[in-house]
């Protein structure tokens, strides 16, 4: 599962390009509603503990962004205030939480047959998959649905144990990473229509120029709501040019690297068949390149500071 333990600060990360993910956000809520923000009436108790631990972390890490309130809190920046105490509140309580920070948000609950199921999620930015499609799902069938590589032989059993076993005191954080073929960060052209029964890679254009290649990675953080139970995710999106983080020392061997060492079950998931020979190439060319610019290959695992 790739798990390390996070520091409380580390929850929520805000950076530089907030406002263009809280105008996406705010675009998708207006578009498509229900379907990328629900909560199931039973999740209802613990969604609203969700805002109350924003309403309370978010002006603490963020004091010039958010503003504590008897009601709620006010974003600074955007001029919005938040009132999570009214009921019916105004909105879906995982919708108005989506609206506080950059990353999608789900939570997990725990029911009679000791699995844990997505009952409240605002999944706006994901790119490839769909709320609508794994809501009230158990976790195993979630991944299963979505073939993930190796759930059943080597994930399931270590997943389901640490949802068993993991504390409000004790966060973790994981990462993952993908390709993406177009530009558009709240969901992937390329792989299908949205509303289409039929997305995956197979609809995707192939070798397309390498301008249209993008690094998406994801920064998931997982932690028990104290009072609920439930297992809230954040999942922050990353995004950028390969044009761009190839300019970073070490990265386009690096990553090239990585792409050519999937196996094929990975290779399918994650559509290497579709870019693989344009993006290998220009990364072959980049490390060359830095290589021939002097860059010292002896020294690439002392070298911590690039991001990717």
């Amino acid at each position: 599962m790739g798990l390390r333990t996070m520091k409380w600060d580390e929850w929520i990360e805000l950076d530089n390009h907030y406002s263009k993910f809280h105008a996406d956000k705010a675009r998708r809520i207006e578009d498509r509603g229900s379907k990328c923000s629900k909560t199931a009436p039973e999740a209802f108790d613990g969604a609203v503990e969700l805002l109350e631990e924003f309403c309370d972390y978010l002006p603490q890490r963020y004091p010039s962004l958010y503003r504590k309130t008897h009601i709620g809190m006010n974003n600074l920046l955007t001029g919005e205030s938040f009132n999570i105490v009214q009921r019916p509140l105004v909105e879906d309580p995982m919708q108005m939480a989506a609206r506080m920070v950059q990353d999608d948000l789900a939570i997990m609950f725990e029911k009679s047959d000791g699995q844990y199921y997505l009952l409240a999620g605002s999944i706006l930015l994901a790119g490839f998959w769909r709320l609508e499609d794994k809501f009230g799902m158990p976790l195993s069938e979630i991944h299963t649905s979505g073939n993930v590589p190796g759930f059943k032989q080597k994930l399931e059993k270590g997943m389901m144990n640490f949802f068993r076993r993991v504390q409000p005191n004790s966060p973790v954080l994981r990462n993952n990473y993908f390709i993406q073929v177009d530009d558009n960060l709240p969901w992937s052209d390329s792989i299908g229509d949205e509303d289409s029964d039929g997305i995956g890679w197979f609809t995707a254009e192939k070798n397309k120029a390498i301008g249209n290649h993008y690094f998406r990675s994801e920064r998931q953080s997982l932690r028990r709501l104290p009072r609920s139970g439930g297992v809230v995710f954040t999942i922050r999106t990353y995004f950028h040019p390969i044009t761009e983080i190839a300019k970073q020392s070490y990265v386009p061997g690096r990553l090239a690297s990585a792409i050519r060492s999937w196996g094929d079950d990975v290779s399918r998931y994650k559509g290497r068949e579709r870019y693989q020979d344009v993006l290998l190439d220009y990364l072959d060319a980049k490390h060359t390149e830095q290589v021939e610019g002097g860059l010292d290959l002896e020294k690439e695992d002392e070298i911590t500071s690039y991001p990717f």
